[in-house]
């Protein structure tokens, strides 16, 4: 019994420490409880309705046509469930996503990605009151959206610096995944300048936080309770959190967001260069003593790289006093350039350092890459199909091949009822090719009302019939 009892007294001993080191590891848990409380009239959930052509059945028998997952297809770039696939009609696509204010006047943050198709965009706060969104801009490249809504006096949220941000810092995401608002989930950083494939101009924040479909476009708080990030992708083989999540610094999301207020015209640094990764049979061969920096494997005529004197087979290792580490570097840096600034990279060449003078450039802007909704050389009530058009740059006259054309900017009306979308390029009006706006703007007003007329759009890398009857001279 001596025995049993010593035992007893041990085991109860044990577990008194236990509960202990529990009640000890219990108080250096955060509370998130004051940062909902406060932050999540902040947070709005997003609507989507997006009107496509097809039969609204889907290309995968079987498969419902659920909105968090048709969120997920769209923004990996794959054909969602209610792609064509039979006879050919317009049906409404619906989508979810979160976003926040960060103005009092009523402008929102959100993901590109989310509201980049949209032909209506609702916006709903915490209070249940809902809002026809205005979309400002959005920019494909950073994955950053502004929207505008028609309010004042609104709560909004405090911007942090994401530069202070240490990993294994705890971190909170609000917003609406699978489409129930105002969810909050918490984790830790998990790391800092994460570089993803095809996205070289965000240094992504990578948490552990649960976001889900729906999520997309919340903001990331810090226990200070100010947003540090603007949550944007997921890496999941479910569709659903797996614990890797990564989200756009919002001090870059800012950055996007004021140049798209401002008038549209997004700047980005450019060199004018192709660069690969070093590795250690490289470095070998270039007698290099590591694998440091970004080697340079090509170099566009006439680009700023070509006139500074650079050459292939260059290495950068600094750029603007910036070290760069490895190539996923370079493109950030240069990006977050202003065009026009003169400054100092630093090179190796035949085993060499260098340094050499670079005047940086503009980035030129792809056709749909960035997207204004109030920025047309025709303004919707200015023509009878209710279109915003403007003449294509060089750069999107490159795109397709030689061709002129006219970018949709904003489409209402008529023209928002038979598909035609923001992003669009309309090439021909009744066989007849597009060559200036003021050119279509004439055959437009020629054209009477309920004549029925013919629009070849472009749309993506896919061309396209768009019929419609004119509407009255009214």
């Amino acid at each position: 019994m001596k025995i049993v009892a010593k035992f007893l007294s041990s085991f109860v001993l044990a577990g008194l420490l236990s509960l202990s080191h529990m009640t000890v590891q219990a108080k250096e848990l955060p509370d998130f409880t004051e940062l909902a409380e406060k932050q999540g009239p902040t947070v709005v959930n997003i609507s989507v309705t997006q009107v496509m052509s097809g039969n609204g059945q889907g290309s995968f028998p079987g498969m419902p046509n659920d909105e968090a997952l048709n969120e997920l297809f769209r923004r990996f770039g794959l054909p969602t469930p209610g792609m064509p696939g039979g006879p050919q009609q317009d049906f409404k696509s619906q989508s979810l996503g979160s976003g926040f204010i960060i103005s009092a006047d009523g402008y929102v943050l959100t993901n590109a990605h989310v509201v980049s198709e949209a032909d209506e965009v609702i916006v709903k706060l915490s209070d249940k009151r809902e809002f026809k969104a205005k979309i400002v801009g959005f920019d494909r490249r950073t994955d950053v959206a502004l929207l505008k809504i028609d309010a004042n006096g609104l709560p909004k949220v405090n911007i942090g610096d994401p530069n202070q941000l240490k990993v294994g810092e705890w971190v909170a995401a609000i917003g609406s995944p699978f489409g129930l608002e105002n969810t909050m989930t918490a984790g830790i950083v998990s790391a800092k300048g994460r570089a993803l494939p095809q996205e070289n101009f965000v240094p992504f924040i990578q948490t552990d936080v649960a976001i889900n479909p729906g999520n997309s476009g919340g903001p990331l708080f810090n226990l200070k309770g100010e947003v540090v990030g603007i949550n944007s992708q997921i890496y999941s083989r479910s569709g659903g959190s797996m614990g890797l999540s990564f989200s756009i610094p919002i001090d870059v999301a800012m950055d996007i967001a004021n140049q798209l207020k401002a008038g549209g015209k997004i700047s980005r640094g450019w060199l004018g260069i192709a660069i690969q990764e070093m590795s250690k049979e490289l470095a070998e061969s270039f007698g290099l003593k590591n694998t440091a920096g970004a080697l340079i494997a090509g170099i566009e005529k006439s680009s700023p790289a070509e006139k500074a004197g650079l050459e292939p087979g260059d290495v950068i290792v600094k750029f603007d006093g910036k070290v760069i580490a490895s190539s996923n570097d370079l493109p950030r840096v240069v990006a977050a350039t202003k065009p026009g600034k003169t400054v100092q990279a630093e090179i190796m060449r035949k085993g060499s350092l260098k340094t050499i003078s670079v005047t940086v450039g503009d980035l030129p802007v792809e056709r749909d890459e960035v997207v204004t909704g109030n920025k047309g050389n025709v303004k919707p009530d200015q023509n009878k199909l209710g279109l915003g058009l403007r003449e294509l740059s060089p750069q999107q006259k490159k795109k397709l091949n030689g061709r002129n054309g006219l970018l949709v900017v904003d489409s209402q009306g008529i023209s928002a009822q038979v598909g035609i979308r923001r992003g669009d390029v309309i090439l021909a009006l009744n066989n007849t090719e597009v060559q200036s706006l003021e050119q279509f703007s004439k055959q437009i007003q020629a054209i009477p009302a309920g004549k029925n007329i013919a629009l070849l759009i472009q749309r993506g890398e896919n061309t396209l019939y768009v019929p419609l009857k004119m509407p009255d001279n009214k």
